[in-house]
């Protein structure tokens, strides 16, 4: 029997692109089951920050974030969400960006790493995308990381304790260390067994092709 494809996903909570990213991947999984692919895959989630200097409790809407803290002209930022908000819509992603709470991910990572020790981190990355970006919750927040967690399964005191402990950390920054040693600057960033890199958020049908092509290179 073969063994599994391995894909290894660096990724960030916060970013839009990484929750419309994992939909189209999906797609395309889904796509080369249908045209007869039978070899197993393994996904793996890597921790990326893609904003490490937003502040604890950051006050203000996402338009603030990136119009006074990123620098970014307003206009052009509210016509990005929008933009942003269609495309989530394509792929069944309800985006409400003005419910958005924006908080640094890193204790997020850190809880996705205990998760993927207890086989869970698949359940809690798709609970944090939509508990971020369509629920608007604070995930700076410990008490608020922990009863995601508790949803899909994690002990809510276990988190807790890891969280204050940090635990998980150096294993964030060993993401972190891997992702620039591949010179990642931007995710999602798709690794497939560790020799063909996918930048962004492609087509399904990108994704469908590229694990075709891998799974007949045996």
């Amino acid at each position: 029997m073969s063994r599994p494809l391995k894909i290894d996903v660096w990724s960030d909570i916060a970013c839009p692109w990484c929750y419309l990213g994992k939909r189209r991947w999906e797609a395309g999984l889904a796509q080369y089951r249908a045209a007869g692919g039978d070899r197993e895959v393994e996904v793996e989630f890597h921790s990326f920050e893609l904003s490490p200097d937003t502040p604890a409790d950051f006050e203000g809407s996402e338009v603030d974030f990136l119009a006074k803290h990123k620098g970014m002209d307003e206009v052009q930022v509210r016509r990005m969400l929008e933009q942003m908000t269609q495309l989530g819509a394509e792929e069944g992603l309800a985006y409400d960006f003005d419910a958005l709470r924006h908080a640094a991910t890193r204790k997020a990572h850190e809880v996705l790493h205990l998760a993927k020790a207890r086989g869970l981190q698949h359940e809690l990355v798709e609970r944090l995308f939509a508990a971020y970006f369509v629920e608007g919750a604070h995930l700076g927040k410990d008490e608020t990381l922990a009863d995601l967690a508790a949803e899909v399964g994690l002990d809510r005191e276990e988190v807790l304790a890891a969280l204050d402990a940090g635990t998980y950390s150096s294993d964030v920054d060993a993401d972190l260390a891997q992702a620039d040693a591949y010179g990642i600057s931007g995710v999602p960033f798709f690794v497939v067994e560790g020799r063909y890199g996918i930048s962004g958020a492609q087509a399904a049908s990108t994704f469908a092709q590229v694990l075709t092509k891998v799974a007949a290179e045996g």
